[in-house]
Formats: structure tokens, C-alpha cells, sequence
């Protein structure tokens, strides 16, 4: 099973998704897109070339007007390169970078630590941003715009206010729920990013270059048979990219062909479309059980024995996204897509259900 190929490592407190081979979650100690991994610079950056673009121009403005830059949103869905893009800019303006996440500021006293300690020019990278408390929010407004913050000092009626003058910074917030940030927050970023998925065409690229980091010899087609699985996600392909490795060094290969490579994968139930043992038994139970729907959530999640929960927010986007489902107002449909992955006829033309 997928969810077991991990099961000497320490997951506690990993959510349910991470547990997942195919999900874009770091598991436990052994985080995909790390150090080794991860470019230094925009031009070894590969994918999302009009990003790319933009924020090349950003930061080469920034160096010619010798100032730090506005601070910058980056917005998408998890394992797309936020944080490797955040190492880039602060190496592309040879500052420090300070890094902290949303949920592991609990305090506005945490925050104002933070701020209160930056150097000029250095960069502030918040992962999760979306995830601050409300109060923090608000100092980070301040901080942001007049780059000041306010230290409470004392309590109750003779607590005092005094005004602490920050050095110009960047902050960097990073999310995968833009929709969650609030206004006022959002406006006080300069440049915003949104990442998209990759095609396969970049994974491949992106699987090559990692292969040669890791000092693998991929065989021609290797790295098409990674990118068909890797769900249009760096991370998964690279977390793919590592089990094929080990693959290899078990079995003494010298190179990794690509029937390897299938081997590999299909001991830890990912199929061609990058589909797991989850996402199978959910089309699976649509399709055999429920005559290709429509199905409410409970009873499909009851018939796989997972939460719905976790149906809804762990298999469903990427099965949607792909075709492979339909929300529709009386349930969920498999369409004929699922059918054919599935190695069945279709039944009903799905489009009545609408």
C-alpha cells in the first residue's frame, strides 16, 4: 500500500495526505524538495517560464535601484517550488533569509521578535501565511508598509505603546489558499506569483536534472514514465524519482529503464496516470458499485473505508482536475474517462446527470 511505503519513519503529526506517496506534503523527516535538490539561481529554475520572466525583471530592477524589493505573494498549490523560489530571490540579492511559517507563530510577540531583529535588505520568508493569527496579521501590516512596529511594554492601564523603526526588508508569503488571505494583507504585496502545475514536458526536464543530483543513470524513457506519475508536482517527482533509486540499488541496476521504472512503481500501487491505491478504490467503488454514480460523499467514502473528509479534500481535486470525476448536484460521477482507466465500457452518456 501507497500509505505504508513509509511506515518505518516517525509521521506523527502528519496529516493524512502527506502519508500519500503521490501527495505534495514533505513526509515526516524526509522533506522531497530539500537542499540537495533544490536550484540556487532563476535560470536553473526550470518551469513556469512567464513567472519566471516576471520576477527576473522584479529583482533586476530592484538591484539597479539598489533598494530591497516590494514584498512578493507566492500563491499555488503545494510542492510547485514556493520555498525553492524564495531561497532563489534572497541568493539572487545576496541577503540573508530568515525563514517561519504561519502556524508556528502563535504570539504578535513572536512576529514582532521576528521583525525587530532583521537586518537591512534581508528577507522575511512566512510559509503559510494564510495560517497567522489575527493580531499578528495586523503588526505585519505596519511592519510592511511604514516598516515600524509597536512594543507593548507593561500591562493593563499603565502599559505603554513605543514605536520601533524596522530597517527596510522583504517579506515573502508563501500559500496554497490565496482565497483565505485577508484584503488588507493581500494589498501590501507588491508582486503576486501564482504557480501552476507543470506538464509533463518540464517534469521531464525537472526529473533529469534531479537524476544527475542524485547520481542517477536514467535510461531514454525514464523520465517520461516518472513525469506521467508525478501528477504535474515537482515534489511527487522527485519523491518518485528517490524510490525508483532505490529500486535500482537493490536490484544492482547500473541503469534505470523504464520497464524499471513501472516495476518500481507499481510495487507501491501508482499506476500510469499517477493514481493510487485510494484514488482507484474511490473510481472503483463509483463505477462497479454505483453503476458510475451519481453517489453522495457518505456512502462513497463509507464504501472505501476512509473518512469523507478525506475523500473530498485528498482524492477528489486531482481526480476532477484530471477528468476523471464530475461533482454534480445529485453526487459524484465517474465519467467515461474513470470507465476506460478502469479497462470497462461506459454504461450511461454522464451528460443527462446535468
Amino acid at each position: 500500500m501507497a500509505e505504508h511505503a513509509f511506515a518505518q519513519t516517525d509521521n506523527s503529526g502528519v496529516n493524512e495526505e502527506s502519508l500519500r506517496m503521490v501527495s505534495a506534503t514533505p513526509i515526516g523527516n524526509e522533506p522531497v524538495s530539500d537542499e540537495e535538490l533544490r536550484p540556487h539561481v532563476l535560470d536553473g529554475f526550470i518551469g513556469q517560464p512567464r513567472l519566471k520572466a516576471q520576477l527576473q525583471l522584479f529583482l533586476d530592477a530592484a538591484r539597479k535601484r539598489e533598494v530591497p524589493p516590494d514584498h512578493i505573494l507566492l500563491a499555488g498549490p503545494p510542492g510547485l517550488g514556493k520555498t525553492t523560489l524564495a531561497m532563489i530571490v534572497a541568493n539572487e540579492l545576496a541577503v540573508p533569509i530568515r525563514v517561519t511559517s504561519g502556524p508556528a507563530i502563535q504570539h504578535a510577540g513572536d512576529l514582532a521578535s521576528i521583525l525587530s531583529s532583521l537586518d537591512a535588505g534581508e528577507v522575511l520568508f512566512i510559509d503559510e501565511i494564510h495560517r497567522l493569527p489575527r493580531a499578528a496579521e495586523e503588526l505585519l501590516y505596519i511592519a510592511m508598509e511604514d516598516f515600524r512596529v509597536d512594543v507593548m511594554v507593561g500591562k493593563g492601564p499603565g502599559a505603554t505603546s513605543i514605536p520601533l523603526t524596522l530597517p527596510r526588508f522583504t517579506v515573502i508569503g508563501a500559500t496554497t489558499r490565496e482565497g483565505m488571505l485577508p484584503s488588507p494583507l493581500r494589498a501590501r504585496f507588491g508582486f503576486t506569483a501564482h504557480l501552476d502545475f507543470y506538464p509533463k514536458e518540464e517534469l521531464e526536464k525537472l526529473i533529469e536534472r534531479s537524476a544527475a543530483v542524485l547520481g542517477i543513470n536514467l535510461a531514454e524513457g525514464s523520465a517520461v514514465q516518472l513525469a506521467m506519475r508525478s501528477r504535474g508536482t515537482p515534489r511527487i517527482a522527485n519523491r518518485l524519482l528517490r524510490r525508483v533509486r532505490d529500486w535500482a540499488i537493490v536490484h544492482d541496476l547500473s541503469a534505470v529503464q523504464p520497464d524499471d521504472v513501472c516495476e518500481a512503481l507499481a510495487l507501491y500501487q501508482i499506476d500510469t496516470e499517477g493514481l493510487d491505491r485510494l484514488d482507484i478504490a474511490v473510481l472503483n467503488a463509483i463505477v462497479r458499485h454505483f453503476n458510475g454514480g451519481p453517489v453522495g460523499l457518505n456512502n462513497l467514502s463509507a464504501m472505501v473505508g476512509e473518512e469523507s473528509e478525506t475523500v473530498e479534500t485528498v482524492c477528489e481535486p486531482y481526480l476532477v482536475r484530471e477528468g476523471f470525476l464530475i461533482r454534480t448536484p445529485k453526487g459524484r460521477v465517474a465519467t467515461a474517462k474513470a470507465w476506460e482507466h478502469l479497462g470497462l465500457k461506459p454504461q450511461d452518456d454522464v451528460s443527462k446527470l446535468f
